[in-house]
């Protein structure tokens, strides 16, 4: 494998492993965007095996907390990019709130809800939220 970087910077095995989608925001998104995230890592591990089995469940829970966050509080549609890193993979989710999700009291009592939020950072080595013009980006890094 070449170790050069190539013009743009990225280097060749960053490159072949990136991959973006777009969802209308509708409920069945949900789905596709976790069906999307295992269509993106069953290519990642062809060449890169996860350093242990649960990496590849963290990503899958963390892509479908995260779409089921932007169906819910984010009118319109969303967009889901992969990446893989040096050391893991950048899940990044783009929606049209510009809102900052913060957590909220998990209480299983009254129907549950509010575990996402909590989960996406327990399972990341880095989350963070950055406002645009037409949204927000949450980032999360997670080992690979």
């Amino acid at each position: 494998m070449a170790t050069e970087r190539r013009w743009d910077g990225t280097p060749p095995s960053e490159r072949a492993h990136e991959r973006a989608y777009s969802f209308p925001g509708e409920l069945p998104n949900v789905t596709g965007a976790r069906l999307a995230a295992e269509e993106f890592l069953r290519g990642l591990a062809r060449e890169a095996p996860p350093s242990a089995p649960e990496y590849w469940d963290d990503i899958l829970l963390v892509v479908t907390e995260l779409a089921a966050n932007a169906v819910q509080f984010a009118p319109g549609p969303f967009g889901l990019r992969m990446r893989r890193t040096f050391d893991g993979v950048h899940v990044t989710m783009h929606d049209t709130s510009t809102v900052v999700p913060e957590p909220r009291p998990f209480r299983p009592s009254s129907g549950g809800g509010g575990i996402g939020w909590h989960l996406v950072h327990t399972l990341c080595d880095q989350v963070s939220v950055v406002v645009v013009e037409d949204g927000k980006d949450i980032h999360a890094f997670l080992p690979w």
